[in-house]
């Protein structure tokens, strides 16, 4: 099975302006992060590309994956680690077949016949959401809540990363509702100090483990 990290820091610059998606990736490794993912929809693909190139040039130099939203052909192109597809994006089978064996590829999924389709095509883990409310993605749905995660990560043959409203008071019960690890957005982005914010979320997963 592929490593799957337990802290997936997803970068924003539509929250905050303060930092690149290149700066805000080497921050969250500071502070632990395992896993970054860059999403951003708005952009020319050259322009993504340009963006992706300097993460992935912080993430190659800590060892750290990254995990492209969506884009199959700028993560293939900047040789990052693998993608992350939306139930509306790219199917996984199609993103299996444009990226190598070896990259890790993640798949949000709301239902149970969802989450077992894209382990059939070939997803790595599950992206289940979100959590609780949140304000980081316009078009989020109702909360799900614990109970429901509880159920996704008993059904699911694969590690199950839940996202959506998840802060440092409550990352500890997500992991104990039987998440592997949890995808996180305005709570390190949005935070005065992301290094920090994100070593205070690595340890709640820790002590929760």
């Amino acid at each position: 099975m592929k490593n799957i990290g337990v802290l997936h820091v997803i970068t924003d610059t539509m929250l905050q302006s303060r930092f690149t998606h290149a700066e805000l990736a080497e921050l969250a490794i500071a502070g632990g992060a395992d896993t970054v993912q860059f999403r951003q929809k708005q952009g020319t693909t050259r322009e993504l590309i340009t963006m992706v190139q300097s993460m992935q040039a912080v993430c190659k130099q800590h060892n750290v994956p990254l995990i492209v939203n969506d884009r199959a052909d700028i993560a293939l192109a900047v040789g990052a680690t693998g993608a992350h597809f939306g139930q509306d994006d790219m199917p996984v089978s199609i993103g299996r077949q444009i990226l190598s064996t070896k990259a890790i590829i993640g798949a949000s999924a709301r239902t149970e016949e969802k989450i077992l389709a894209a382990i059939s095509e070939g997803a790595d883990y599950i992206g289940f959401g979100p959590i609780y409310g949140t304000t980081s993605k316009p078009d989020a749905e109702m909360a799900k809540g614990l109970d429901r995660l509880r159920r996704m990560c008993d059904i699911a043959a694969c590690p199950v990363i839940a996202i959506g409203g998840i802060t440092v008071q409550t990352a500890g019960d997500v992991i104990r509702a039987g998440a592997h690890g949890i995808a996180v957005i305005s709570a390190v982005c949005a935070h005065p100090e992301p290094a920090v914010a994100t070593q205070a979320l690595l340890s709640e997963i820790q002590q929760a483990k």
